[in-house]
């Protein structure tokens, strides 16, 4: 990225790797802390938001170098950004504040245990879709152990583009994963966004995305079935999240089904970015891929049981301590 003489760089060795480098959406969250309509909330709280810029918080949580490839308004709340990710252990150097533009702000509404609509202010565009592939530090890029990027990041130029540069760079290294992260204000039309997704799929050796993401990318709700056709667009791997139903996991070779871990829903909204972060710990573990998916699963559902996404993000121990007492149950 070019360099933002507002970035704090605290003596950074600019030739190390990270396990998780992350790219995309970055903003401020603004969650009531009622639940109710936005219209007669009084109180909120403010924290640090957008999916792929809390995978690389949920990854450093667990005890990952991770950092986010982004961009924000030069503003306070980019400051609040950078101090955030700080905060939690995330490596802010490919964080760049944007010219002429303002950080994007998310507000949400809370009605447990299932429907949390989400408003986001990103108009008439979010810095963080002004990444250029010029900008991007490719060779650090291609030596992160996981890159996660986002079909978010394909609804505009130069994001698109700069989007699928990156993938392109990995040149099918596992584990290169694609969010279908699917938001359709983002998009003029599920069939655009369509064709940017099953383009960025045939360079991603990963896809995970749930029931209205994957339906995008290849017209099913079926798990099986869409799993089978996002594999054949390329991916080695495709995680279908169902719900209450659920994960899906297949490979070419392997089928994995894995129940819920069932809590009491505070907010929903982050237990994705959670299971993102938990996922990307497991797979650089190496571990079985039904391990990997009941973790994963256990780390999304200890989010959903707390209000914020990124402050909500658990550590290692409390994921494991879940995990082994579910194993005694049975």
């Amino acid at each position: 990225m070019r360099e933002d003489p507002n970035r704090r760089s605290a003596g950074y060795d600019m030739t190390e790797s990270f396990d998780v480098l992350t790219m995309g959406r970055v903003g401020v969250d603004f969650y009531p802390t009622q639940t109710g309509r936005l219209s007669d909330v009084a109180v909120f709280e403010k924290f640090l938001g957008g999916s792929p810029t809390n995978v690389a918080v949920a990854a450093a949580r667990l005890g990952l170098k991770s950092a986010v490839i982004t961009r924000t308004g030069p503003d306070p709340f980019g400051e609040f950004i950078h101090d955030a990710l700080r905060t939690y252990g995330v490596d802010d150097r490919f964080v760049t504040a944007c010219a002429g533009f303002q950080t994007p702000v998310t507000f949400c509404e809370i009605f447990p245990p299932d429907h949390f609509p989400i408003y986001f202010y990103r108009q008439p565009k979010a810095p963080d879709l002004e990444i250029y592939p010029a900008d991007l530090d490719l060779p650090s890029i291609v030596a992160a152990g996981l890159f996660w990027c986002t079909v978010s990041g394909l609804s505009v130029e130069p994001s698109r583009s700069a989007t699928l540069a990156a993938l392109e760079a990995r040149n099918g290294a596992f584990a290169t994963v694609l969010d279908l992260d699917y938001r359709p204000t983002f998009w003029e039309s599920m069939a655009t966004a369509r064709a940017c997704a099953r383009s960025a799929l045939t360079h991603a050796t990963i896809a995970i995305g749930n029931l209205d993401e994957v339906e995008m990318a290849v017209d099913s709700r079926d798990p099986d079935v869409a799993a089978d056709r996002l594999l054949d667009l390329g991916p080695h791997l495709a995680v279908v999240k169902r719900g209450p139903l659920g994960v899906l996991a297949k490979t070419r070779d392997e089928r994995v089904e894995v129940p819920p871990h069932h809590i009491d829903v505070v907010n929903g909204l982050g237990a994705g970015d959670g299971f993102g972060g938990a996922f990307c710990h497991g797979v650089l573990a190496g571990w079985p891929l039904e391990q990997i998916i009941r973790f994963a699963n256990v780390a999304g559902a200890i989010v959903a049981s707390r209000l914020a996404c990124s402050d909500a993000m658990p550590t290692l121990k409390e994921i494991e301590e879940i995990v082994e007492g579910a194993k005694r149950a049975t």
